[in-house]
């Protein structure tokens, strides 16, 4: 029987033989050729899964990588595990983008905006794992149910930010869906904090719209990077419905 491909080569390194005394398998980087196949089969996967959704064939990204499907399979194990791949480095990509603006945007609607600008335009939306959107709108329908009532009568919602905080213990609970969405998303529940932090700030600042939303953040930059196969056209493209979407999000004077 042959032997099952590893998931260890889908991170630059291939399982050698049986360690000292019968430890755990060596890990022995990937020769020069494999690891340009590798890399090869990432690029065409992002191209790949961005034009056509993660329900592209194998054979579609062995064919943009100009290798075998064999050389794919080998490299990953399953689908499962190149769009696990894929979705991990987008999100936490997304992640260090939105970071990056909060550290370098004093004003809060510039950070919102510019952490958007910069995602739209990466094309990291196209590659949004879907699990991410739908805890994303779980997590804020769990802030929206009513809070407690404080002492002077009036009743409180509890905040986003903390219902992010909290995301694996008090949604989990009233969404028992959502354990297995982070689970298959990983990099999630971080995401979905940072991106709060700019949602929250804009919001305070009078600048977002008060009804807006983590999953309307996210929900734009999913929809704002459209897949055009001319790039200049493309890049116009997703300029001109970010300025639009921006438009709709920011608040206006009563």
């Amino acid at each position: 029987m042959n032997p099952v491909p590893v998931v260890g080569a889908a991170v630059g390194t291939a399982v050698g033989g049986i360690g000292p005394a019968g430890n755990a398998p060596r890990s022995v980087p990937l020769r020069v050729d494999a690891q340009r196949n590798l890399e090869h089969v990432l690029r065409a996967a992002r191209e790949v899964f961005g034009e056509l959704g993660y329900g592209a064939p194998m054979e579609d990204v062995a064919r943009r990588a100009r290798v075998g499907v064999g050389t794919v399979y080998r490299r990953f194990p399953s689908k499962d595990v190149l769009v696990r791949r894929i979705a991990e480095e987008e999100t936490a990509r997304l992640t260090d983008q939105a970071r990056s603006a909060l550290g370098q945007e004093e004003e809060p609607w510039s950070a919102l905006s510019r952490f958007l600008r910069t995602s739209v335009a990466s094309g990291a939306g196209r590659l949004l794992p879907p699990q991410v959107l739908r805890v994303g709108a779980e997590a804020e329908e769990a802030d929206a149910i009513p809070g407690q009532v404080t002492g002077d009568g009036e009743t409180r919602v509890p905040h986003q930010r903390q219902g992010l905080e909290q995301h694996g213990l008090r949604v989990a609970e009233q969404h028992s869906g959502t354990v297995e969405a982070l689970d298959d998303a990983p990099g999630a529940a971080e995401l979905l904090e940072v991106v709060g932090s700019l949602v929250d700030r804009a919001r305070e600042s009078g600048e977002l719209r008060g009804d807006v939303t983590v999953a309307d953040v996210l929900l734009v930059i999913a929809t704002a990077a459209p897949a055009l196969p001319d790039p200049a056209h493309q890049a116009a493209a997703s300029a001109r419905l970010l300025d639009i979407l921006l438009e709709g999000l920011r608040s206006r004077p009563a």
